[in-house]
């Protein structure tokens, strides 16, 4: 089971402040665990939202609006993606983070292939979807 661990946004994050030498380092440490636990596929921090671009889509068209959004309540400044047995070590795993009062991380479990219907997913797009997720893997030096 892979799941996605979304940071939230700060007003902080939003304006651009670092971490201090301490954070990074704490959360270095937390990174290399996860690492050596074999759990960490992917993690990243992400610049502010000033940096950064929606694109909506409607009638055929897009549109896109650059940055900075408002809403910091609803937007990521980082995310993890794990891979462990089950949702309730994906929070384990989370609640060891080294964050400090006010942070709000959320868990999400991905889809994989195999969560969808035939029905839906017809086993030839599915093979052709799981392909293109072990190419990604094989990328990122994954199992």
């Amino acid at each position: 089971m892979r799941f996605m661990v979304l940071v939230k946004a700060n007003e902080d994050s939003e304006a651009g402040v670092l971490p201090s030498k301490e954070m990074l380092a704490r959360m270095g440490k937390y990174n290399e665990d996860l690492l050596k636990a074999g759990v960490l596929l992917a993690g990243e921090g992400l610049q502010p939202s000033s940096k950064g671009a929606r694109i909506k889509f409607s009638g055929g068209k897009h549109t896109v609006t650059d940055g900075p959004f408002t809403e910091t309540k609803e937007l990521i400044a980082g995310y993890w993606l794990l891979q462990v047995t089950s949702r309730e070590e994906a929070i384990e795993w989370v609640s060891r983070a080294p964050f400090e009062d006010g942070e709000e991380i959320e868990v999400r479990q991905v889809f994989e292939v195999s969560d969808f219907p035939a029905d839906i997913f017809p086993p030839e797009d599915a093979a052709r979807e799981q392909e293109i997720r072990d190419e990604l893997q094989r990328k990122a030096g994954q199992p």
